[in-house]
């Protein structure tokens, strides 16, 4: 997929000599952060289900109930 950007032509000066001293293209140093974004936001939604079942399964143990709560069960 091909995507325009729309940038201030120093500020594109500036990536592209920052892109150079890694051994990188501007297009490669952008495409590398896109899909770190995109496996960030992927794995920030697979922590969040992992914290949701930890709870889910400390309510069902009573962990982090009172002594009182946890008896009665």
């Amino acid at each position: 997929m091909n995507i325009t950007l729309s940038i201030d032509e120093q500020v594109a000066q500036r990536a592209r000599g920052a892109a150079q001293k890694m051994g990188k293209s501007l297009n490669q140093v952008v495409r590398d952060y896109l899909e770190q974004l995109a496996g960030s936001a992927a794995e920030g939604q697979q922590w969040a289900q992992f914290e949701e079942r930890c709870l889910a399964s400390q309510v069902q143990l009573g962990i982090g109930a009172s002594r009182d709560e946890a008896n009665e069960r």
